[in-house]
């Protein structure tokens, strides 16, 4: 039996989006319902994890420690609420670098499968807020679900992406109904 998996994105998914980065715990501001969210994939025995772009190290914006600062900071409010992230993977990459890890490449997701012992991500929920996350959920062969709570607010409403996304990307207000969708869809199976 393959495990129950979901990633997700983190900046506009989770927490709010900031275009000077998220840089510290208290610039951390969780999105109404995700905290809540994530602990329902938990309690239905999902493993959730994170995949997250932090181009802010390769700028020199913030350094590990703060970085590590910010999920000490967000897995303590996930807590609080019954949820857990089994792991967090980033790209410490500028997006001038040319890395395989920075998404839209599917490297982050590459790292996932292979941490699980996963040959294949097929199906396999994946839950941003941008066109890149849902290019490297599609280029890893994962479910691509889009929420309205970061940079496509302008989506809200729609249930599927405008073609320039990959072909089934789902399109949920927020993390929230997105995980609705998701466990409806799970016990009808």
């Amino acid at each position: 039996m393959q495990i129950k998996l979901v990633i997700l994105d983190r900046d506009g998914t989770i927490n709010r989006a900031s275009d000077q980065f998220v840089k510290s715990p208290e610039e951390w501001e969780p999105l109404p319902g995700s905290l809540e969210a994530i602990g329902r994939l938990n309690h239905a025995g999902y493993h959730v994890v994170l995949a997250t772009n932090q181009s802010g190290l390769g700028r020199g914006i913030f350094d590990v420690a703060g970085l590590n600062h910010v999920h000490a900071h967000m897995v303590k409010a996930l807590a609080a609420h019954g949820g857990r992230l089994d792991a967090v993977f980033y790209c410490p990459h500028a997006p001038d670098e040319g890395c395989h890890c920075r998404k839209p490449e599917p490297g982050l997701l590459e790292q996932i499968a292979q941490r699980y012992g996963l040959s294949s991500l097929a199906g396999v929920p994946y839950i941003g807020d941008s066109l890149r996350d849902m290019q490297a959920a599609a280029a890893a062969g994962c479910a691509p679900h889009l929420v309205c709570t970061g940079r496509h607010a302008d989506l809200l409403g729609q249930t599927e992406a405008p073609a320039a996304f990959p072909a089934g990307t789902r399109v949920h207000a927020n993390l929230a109904a997105c995980v609705d969708h998701l466990l409806k869809a799970s016990a009808a199976t």
